[in-house]
């Protein structure tokens, strides 16, 4: 399974990513983060090739802001993690790939809330609600994607942890997960807000095969 570790504030620990066996590395350009990329790492160290899918991390942040930071710092992709409508993902999927991200509480229709989406963005990232916009470390509670075939690849997030290895395993043999694209970490493997534990990292990525 691919892996996306998110929340990365170094630049050794970015450029490293990639040689313990993750795919996309989360860059988050949302100021009142306390993984706010631009508070440790510069454009420049960014924009290096480091043979990592760099995916870069929104919170209702203006187009062009958007747009120019994917020419800066040279991103692969966009999260999109704040209240942006259909039509401001299309502005941005018109220039590069995009991934919504949905924050889900117990109560949503997933399929309702992605269906005017599905037109508009690449992929999709299901995450769970809480107070502001990003990551609250919370599991998601993935029967909520029971009987919905999302019809695009998406990102699985949520308070993932070690521990939760044999039940990711278990959800990829399901047919609601045809679509699973990549899964989503971060909190639980940090020893400090944006500081990860490569190791930690490195034998998930390794358990999940």
């Amino acid at each position: 399974m691919r892996v996306k570790v998110c929340g990365i504030t170094q630049e050794e620990q970015f450029n490293k990513l990639h040689s313990i066996g993750a795919t996309f590395g989360g860059l988050i350009f949302y100021p009142k983060s306390p993984r706010y990329v631009l508070r440790h790492m510069t454009t420049n160290q960014i924009k290096k090739e480091n043979n990592i899918n760099k995916v870069g991390v929104f919170v209702n942040a203006a187009i062009e802001e958007v747009l120019q930071m994917v020419d800066e710092c040279r991103l692969h992709m966009v999260q999109l993690h704040g209240d942006e409508s259909p039509r401001y993902c299309e502005k941005i999927a018109d220039y590069i790939s995009v991934v919504k991200a949905f924050r889900i509480s117990e109560t949503d229709n997933i399929g309702w809330r992605i269906q005017e989406f599905m037109g508009v963005c690449d992929m999709f990232l299901f995450d769970t609600e809480g107070a502001g916009y990003g990551g609250t470390g919370k599991k998601f509670n993935w029967e909520k994607l029971n009987n919905v075939m999302v019809g695009k690849p998406y990102f699985l997030s949520g308070g993932i942890e070690p521990a939760d290895v044999p039940h990711l395993k278990t959800f990829a043999q399901r047919p609601e997960a045809k679509a699973l694209f990549a899964i989503d970490i971060n909190s639980k493997f940090e020893v400090a807000p944006g500081i990860k534990d490569l190791d930690k990292v490195q034998q998930f990525i390794k358990d999940l095969g």
